[in-house]
């Protein structure tokens, strides 16, 4: 039975251009959807540009232009990134975007009327000269931990600012001094799913990396009620009586955008949304939420509460892919700090494919990585050039090979790679990516250990049936790698299936190639650096 398979990749903020880091913290969603996709299951791979917020209001007043403008800068930033890293997306949206809209706001009404939202009073900083409450990502304040001015919602020395902190903060639209004042919110109670969110992941704790478990766990011991509703003037209004002046807090509605961007596809594509995720239906399914570390508690418990105060027998994503921290020459990687080139600028300057694999392989799945230009050049080199690109030029351009000859497959290379597949499938559904590009860089090494050892330029000469079993055994083993290599190197698979005149729609099984093909389009796949 083909499963149903959600693959959600966490949603950058529309703040600044899209940097490596989040790159490196969600490649790994486009390697398991294009590998679910090769694997027969039905895939869905969905997210997008998280809009609101008071970042973009407060750069808008700064430039004056509108919210959207600001938006819509960083969104073709994203988009334009992400297609040249080739993540394979099935929708990729806006928060701003009248659907989600329209359907945040039908699940927000769900849970006031399910009891799971509730007024409270609650005291927060008040701008006279703005006329409003100013959000805590909209005021500065000096640090009392390490004495630097700071936005109020988080220093970088890693202090958490408390509500007596925020006590004659400045304004950063109007830079006038804020006031303590009592303001109406609508909260969500949070607190009552601890039981259920508890168990959720002690079902899953098995596959959930280390970072999720932990962070879960933390967030568990003493889980509060959080706003719901912020004072914001860019977001999706609250569709309750009394709080239509208010905003949804970005953090409840982005999150939702993954069950919006499901349920439109299924309208656009006529699928039946509850086989990704309802109960009900029955059908094997997985949701895959592809995150940095940071997202973890919103992810593990914010999405599941929200989706059990519907009371409609929601499946619960039930896979957390976070990923630790990318930096940057030792650095952390900071959007305000502007350290580090912009995604974009290194899928200019470099081969993506290249990069993905030196982000999958060496990125930082279970602790933090660093990324430094001489670290991925010395990864290139050695394995994206020296392994993988060498075997392709000294099996498939040998000299005077013009078709790929008849040959028997060395029986030891097959089952080499009957044991990749079933492996690589094995470690990427467990979320060891890394473990996974090794194996199959492993094959590659096996492959061109076997060459040499054949010495396919003296049977050239001496022993033409050892000369082509040779050439058609290496071929056997190029010909999967374009599928075994598929989810992290996608654009050279595909001149790989050029080459050999392969399906072009690539499959997680054994592949066979035919003999007698023209090698004439056969070219470098990568350069040295």
């Amino acid at each position: 039975m083909n499963r149903y398979i959600t693959v959600c990749v966490a949603w950058p903020y529309a703040n600044n251009n899209l940097h490596l880091g989040h790159i490196a913290g969600t490649i790994s969603s486009d390697v398991l959807a294009r590998y679910h996709r090769m694997a027969g299951d039905h895939v869905l791979m969905v997210g997008g540009t998280d809009s609101h917020g008071t970042k973009p209001s407060i750069r808008a007043k700064q430039e004056g232009v509108s919210p959207k403008d600001i938006v819509d800068r960083y969104d073709a930033n994203f988009r334009e990134s992400f297609n040249a890293f080739n993540y394979s997306y099935d929708l990729y949206s806006i928060t701003y975007n009248p659907y989600h809209k329209a359907k945040v706001q039908e699940f927000t009404k769900k849970f006031y009327e399910n009891g799971y939202l509730y007024e409270n009073k609650v005291i927060r900083p008040y701008c006279a000269t703005c006329g409003k409450f100013v959000a805590d990502t909209e005021i500065e304040i000096t640090c009392p931990n390490c004495g630097r001015r700071t936005k109020a919602d988080s220093c970088d020395c890693g202090y958490v600012p408390s509500e007596k902190d925020l006590e004659g903060a400045t304004c950063l639209v109007c830079s006038g001094k804020t006031t303590q004042k009592e303001n109406k919110v609508l909260v969500f109670k949070l607190s009552a799913f601890k039981d259920a969110l508890l168990k959720h992941m002690k079902q899953n704790e098995n596959i959930w990396r280390q970072n999720s478990i932990n962070e879960t766990k933390k967030y568990l011991q003493d889980l509060q009620d959080r706003d719901y509703s912020r004072d914001l003037d860019w977001g999706i209004e609250i569709p309750i009586a009394g709080f239509e002046d208010k905003k949804i807090w970005v953090w409840w509605e982005a999150l939702l955008g993954y069950v919006t961007d499901v349920m439109r596809l299924c309208e656009e594509r006529k699928l039946n949304f509850d086989d990704y995720f309802k109960n009900s239906t029955g059908t094997e399914k997985r949701i895959y939420l592809c995150h940095a570390k940071d997202n973890i508690p919103f992810h593990s418990l914010f999405l599941p509460a929200m989706l059990l105060a519907t009371k409609e027998d929601y499946f619960l994503p039930n896979i957390m892919v976070s990923s630790e921290y990318l930096t940057m020459n030792d650095a952390k990687i900071s959007k305000s700090a502007g350290n580090g080139k912009s995604a974009i600028d290194y899928a200019k300057e470099y081969n993506t494919d290249s990069l993905r694999y030196y982000l999958i392989a060496n990125g930082p799945e279970k602790r933090d990585s660093n990324f430094t230009i001489d670290l991925f050049k010395g990864v290139h080199n050695a394995d994206v050039v020296n392994k993988f690109g060498n075997l392709i030029n000294r099996v498939l351009k040998f000299k005077g090979l013009e078709v790929l000859p008849e040959g028997n497959i060395n029986p030891e290379l097959k089952k080499e790679v009957l044991n990749a597949y079933s492996e690589s499938a094995k470690l990427i559904e467990s979320l060891e990516f890394k473990k996974y590009a090794e194996l199959v860089m492993e094959l590659v090494a096996s492959a061109n250990r076997f060459y040499d050892e054949q010495k396919p330029w003296v049977q050239a000469k001496e022993d033409l049936t050892a000369f082509n079993n040779t050439i058609y055994s290496c071929a056997y083993v190029i010909a999967n790698l374009s599928n075994l290599l598929e989810p992290i190197m996608p654009d050279a698979c595909k001149k790989l299936r050029g080459f050999l005149n392969l399906s072009a729609e690539p499959e997680f099984k054994e592949i066979v190639p035919e003999t007698n093909v023209k090698l004439d389009k056969v070219e470098p796949l990568f350069a040295r650096m």
